[in-house]
């Protein structure tokens, strides 16, 4: 996937973001008693907690937001082998608990949580991790070789460390959505009708006509078009879920889909 495709993201949200309906039934989203922040208490049970599975989870979330990170190092002006190393250093330091022991979910936003921590070890911890031999072993496995191609791709006279970081964030962000639905057809044996379909996630005339993709599966096109609906109603219930992990308190929530649309939309 590439940033033209994430585009319609923005589409898909920009109705839902305006009205502050749900994306899903077109009514008002339910309240729950207590909104449950998933990437927050990961970090919390992690602050607080020795266990494997604390450790993993963070671990995982880690591994899936290496990228912004990594972005935002490299338009600080590090090169690619110390801002591999400094982005190895943070994660190390984010496992030991260095940085999480004193996380309260309503410091806000996730992606401001792990800039601000971020920024703190640069000042505070880099110079002494640029003293320890390099290479010294790796905390997660991400791929630089891609992430270079992708920051040489971008234009570089107005890609500030901060659009750098908010930029890949969202691809990320709009990445895992899209593994996410793709994974929930396979599970529901449904692979084949997503392979079909993922390409109408991208807009109007980004994809073939319902006809043709109704021949690719055996349906009508009025099936077809019924089944896109769905896709798409899908695509937005887990864009909000995904956007509601990473917020402190629900009402954050559309104002994130706003500053998602914003990104996404250049």
């Amino acid at each position: 996937m590439h940033i033209g495709r994430y585009r319609l993201g923005s589409a898909l949200v920009s109705t839902s973001t305006q009205t502050g309906k749900s994306a899903t039934t077109g009514a008002e989203p339910s309240r729950p008693q207590t909104f449950v922040t998933t990437q927050w208490s990961v970090v919390l049970d992690a602050a607080h907690s020795d266990t494997t599975h604390a450790h993993d989870a963070l671990a995982k979330l880690c591994q899936t937001y290496w990228h912004p990170l990594y972005a935002y190092v490299r338009r600080r002006g590090y090169s690619p082998e110390d801002a591999e190393d400094l982005t190895q250093s943070f994660f190390a330091a984010l496992l030991q608990r260095k940085a999480v022991a004193t996380v309260s979910p309503d410091k806000g936003r996730f992606r401001s949580f792990l800039l601000a921590s971020l920024n703190h070890f640069l000042s505070d911890e880099w110079d002494k991790a640029r003293a320890q031999k390099r290479g010294g072993g790796k905390v997660i496995s991400f791929d630089t070789q891609a992430a270079e191609t992708w920051l040489n791709q971008m234009p570089s006279d107005n890609l500030t460390p901060e659009k750098a970081f908010e930029l890949r964030w969202a691809i990320t962000l709009l990445e895992q959505i899209y593994r996410n639905l793709e994974e929930e057809h396979r599970r529901q044996g449904k692979a084949e009708l997503f392979e079909v379909l993922r390409t109408t996630l991208a807009g109007p005339g980004n994809s073939a006509p319902y006809a043709e993709l109704g021949t690719r599966l055996g349906l009508n096109a009025g099936a077809v078009k019924a089944a896109v609906h769905r896709l798409r109603q899908r695509y937005r219930t887990l864009l909000r879920e995904t956007i509601a992990e990473t917020v402190a308190t629900e009402a954050e929530v559309e104002d994130e889909l706003r500053y998602l649309l914003r990104i996404v939309g250049g």
